[in-house]
């Protein structure tokens, strides 16, 4: 038996329905044999159509669990994903800064499918000032982007002015998800002090898309931590979450989650 390629850890909520949030996360990192780890944020109750209620963890348990972690094992990515409180944003913060996080992705998860706010009003603040600024990449969808961006986005051309802003909160790279975007395909946009590239695909039309954006951003990290540069961790991951959409199960009644073990091509030149 091989090695594993890489370590990853996920700071984020539970999804009780399997889709998305820390469960999302684990089956990717899985997924790219990269061996994951988890830090809970919050206990939420939901499925594929509804969340019905969320719980929570206090920000002292966050910093436990993250401590604890780093204390044995330096994972080689991190991402985060639901913090929902101002104060799980601070503690996470501090703790990137402690251990000294190079390889931070950020997705700014703020609403769930089903609309239910996943990201109280009073942390915005705490995730563009105190987290973003340590970020390695950031990964928001258009209305995410929009609100860092303290902008509308309705072209590419927008993406790419809200990308260049997000950028000045002193994040390395921005990945804007044009998903959102009123387009035959989908339009995503990396943008860094280095350069800016697009990336292209079909835009599959379905109701399976639960927790696309934590398994995305897991990819990412996962890729990351297997030492791939940013450029091609997310042209790898972007043509694994293609296929596991395609490939998603009839599950659920609302929207439902995708299939996460699905063959990856790592070899296929991105640019």
């Amino acid at each position: 038996m091989k090695p594993y390629k890489g370590t990853a850890l996920t700071i984020a909520g539970s999804d009780s329905g399997g889709g998305a949030g820390i469960q999302a996360d684990l089956k990717t990192f899985e997924a790219f044999d990269v061996y994951g780890m988890s830090v809970i944020t919050a206990l939420t109750a939901q499925n594929t159509y509804s969340v019905t209620g969320i719980y929570p963890v206090t920000p002292d348990f966050v910093k436990l669990q993250i401590e604890t972690i780093f204390e044995d094992i330096t994972p080689g990515a991190v991402k985060t994903g639901m913090l929902f409180t101002k104060e799980i944003i601070e503690v996470v913060a501090e703790c990137m800064a402690k251990f000294k996080v190079d390889k931070l992705v950020v997705d700014p998860v703020m609403v769930a499918k089903s609309g239910a706010k996943l990201l109280r009003d009073d942390a915005i603040d705490a995730l563009l000032n105190t987290l973003l600024p340590t970020a390695f990449v950031v990964t928001p969808n258009i209305p995410e982007a929009e609100i860092i961006a303290e902008m509308k986005i309705f072209t590419e051309e927008d993406m790419i002015k809200a990308g260049e802003k997000i950028l000045e909160r002193g994040t390395k790279w921005v990945l804007i998800k044009g998903g959102h975007l009123e387009s035959k395909e989908i339009i995503d946009i990396l943008i860094g002090k280095e350069g800016l590239w697009k990336f292209k695909g079909e835009k599959i039309i379905t109701t399976s898309t639960h927790g696309t954006g934590c398994t995305l951003s897991s990819a990412i990290a996962a890729l990351l931590s297997m030492n791939y540069s940013v450029q091609d961790a997310v042209c790898i991951a972007r043509r694994y979450i293609q296929k596991a959409i395609k490939y998603a199960p009839p599950i659920g009644h609302g929207h439902g989650p995708l299939r996460h073990k699905v063959e990856i091509e790592f070899e296929q030149s991105c640019f």
